[in-house]
């Protein structure tokens, strides 16, 4: 059982909302009022559902606050057909996305879906120790130059299939096609705006990257070395 943030200044939608995760073995916590959410202890939730569109403070603002501090899983609910809050939302650090309106059982699924990539000690592959940076898909830590950064799942999935597949052009499909658990499909930039995320986190200045290259015209391909490397 999952405990489940949900933000939304609609009272008929959280409480359509919260009933529905109830129903289906989750522990949801509503929240009308977005500052009142800020004020919880963000560990104590599992996931966090949030609105964009909310009156004096609206879902990018609240993630803006979260990702101070918290690497907590977002999703967030936009308005349909509106690629700009997509965008917005990725890249501030959601992990996904599900335009309104939506079947109960589509966000349901999205969130056994984050949930799945985000639940400790699911993960059993090697640490993976580069020159600049640590990754430990154990408990999805990231570690560069001795500070611990912290990952959304989308970012933590992409990351290690970068590791997993060194020197090797990687289109943009191939990416789709083999992080499936990411929401990709609505929109063309999805990838490149995830890829400019993990750029900063890991401090790869992109005009002369050593970690991340691009592929002009085709892709990316990751280039770090590895400790051992000579």
């Amino acid at each position: 059982m999952a405990r489940i943030a949900v933000v939304d200044d609609d009272q008929k939608l959280l409480e359509l909302l919260t009933g529905y995760l109830a129903e289906n073995n989750h522990n949801p916590l509503p929240y009308s009022d977005p500052k009142e959410f800020l004020k919880q202890e963000a560990g104590s939730f599992d996931l966090l559902i949030l609105d964009i569109r909310m009156p004096g403070m609206d879902g990018f603002d609240v993630l803006r606050e979260l990702r101070k501090t918290s690497a907590l899983p977002v999703i967030m609910l936009t308005a349909r057909g509106d690629v700009y809050d997509r965008i917005v939302g990725l890249e501030l650090g959601a992990d996904d996305y599900l335009p309104k309106p939506f079947e109960p059982r589509e966000l349901l699924a999205r969130i056994e879906a984050v949930l799945r990539r985000t639940t400790p000690g699911k993960q059993t592959f090697e640490r993976l120790d580069y020159e600049t940076f640590t990754l430990v898909p154990e408990s999805m830590k990231l570690t560069v130059q001795g500070d611990d950064i912290p990952l959304t799942s989308a970012e933590f999935e992409l990351l290690h299939y970068l590791c997993t597949n060194p020197f090797r052009v990687l289109t943009r499909d191939n990416i789709m096609e083999s992080t499936k658990n990411i929401a990709w499909e609505s929109f063309d930039r999805s990838v490149d705006v995830l890829i400019s995320r993990l750029r900063k986190k890991l401090n790869d200045d992109s005009t002369n990257p050593h970690i991340i290259k691009t592929v002009w015209g085709e892709g990316y391909m990751f280039v770090a070395k590895r400790k051992d490397e000579r």
